[in-house]
């Protein structure tokens, strides 16, 4: 089972930050904001993390690349602690496919249907956070629970900022999990179904990857992956997880990058 990753945008709200330095590779707290998502992916039911790299973000595959002559010289100075996360890092099961073509959040996922096969697969997007690694394992859990559906993550959003989203329809179960009727894409209020935004994190079934095949160029000449997963709602059930606002974070603007910043430094000061 593979964690997709898509980080092959241009990061065009960081710029003039992202024109030599990926928006993935900014710094959250203490290790670049694609480390974390890495780690949560390698957390989870995941044997491999792939990669949908644009070719000009090399850096990000440096990151993630073994570097014995810098482990050595940081040994060799006695700075033990840099040296082992250097070497973490550089021993992670990552892999890379590659989107060359700007082409939607459907077609960078489609990319690596030779990496997913006929399995079940997550995917990662690579503006959120989750820190403490625990909603895949439980998207997981829910899929178990109801025959290996496609799983969703939501959060419920205030009424001002509905229209800013896709929302689901569909039916509470219980106190976090939703049956998914459909998704509606940027609401108006008084249109939406519910309050409960996508979120970024998802559990998906073989089939989405297929029809992913077959979905055609929408807004802006994009695949989209809201398509595949309507398509896939007319043949499969699907489910949501119903996330607490507190367990992920945003970094898809400047101000919210900072604000995870300083939420996370001090959650990482008071345990200390």
């Amino acid at each position: 089972m593979k964690a997709l990753i898509p980080a092959a945008g241009m990061g065009t709200r960081f710029l003039p930050a992202t024109k030599a330095q990926p928006k993935e590779m900014l710094l959250v707290v203490d290790r670049p904001v694609i480390q974390y998502i890495v780690e949560e992916g390698l957390a989870s039911a995941a044997d491999e993390v792939v990669i949908i790299n644009s070719r000009d973000k090399k850096s990000i595959e440096d990151h993630f690349t073994p570097n014995p002559e810098l482990v050595a010289t940081l040994r060799a100075r006695g700075k033990d602690k840099y040296a082992d996360a250097v070497q973490q890092v550089g021993d992670y099961n990552v892999s890379y496919v590659y989107q060359d073509e700007p082409l939607g959040l459907g077609h960078a996922i489609y990319c690596a249907h030779e990496k997913t096969g006929n399995e079940p697969f997550y995917v990662l997007l690579g503006d959120v956070l989750v820190p403490d690694n625990k909603m895949l394992p439980r998207m997981q859990e829910i899929s178990d629970a109801h025959g290996g559906a496609s799983v969703i993550a939501v959060l419920p959003v205030p009424d001002d900022q509905v229209s800013r989203f896709g929302v689901i329809a569909g039916e509470a179960l219980s106190e976090d999990v939703w049956k998914v009727d459909s998704l509606v894409e940027k609401p108006a209020l008084e249109d939406a179904p519910s309050n409960l935004a996508v979120f970024g994190r998802y559990l998906l079934s073989p089939r989405v990857m297929e029809l992913l095949a077959d979905v055609q160029p929408g807004v802006g000449g994009e695949i989209q992956l809201t398509d595949a997963l309507d398509a896939v709602l007319k043949e499969e059930e699907m489910y949501a997880l119903v996330i607490d606002p507190e367990d992920g974070f945003d970094t898809g603007t400047v101000d919210s990058w900072l604000e995870t910043n300083n939420i996370l430094y001090q959650r990482k000061k008071n345990a200390q």
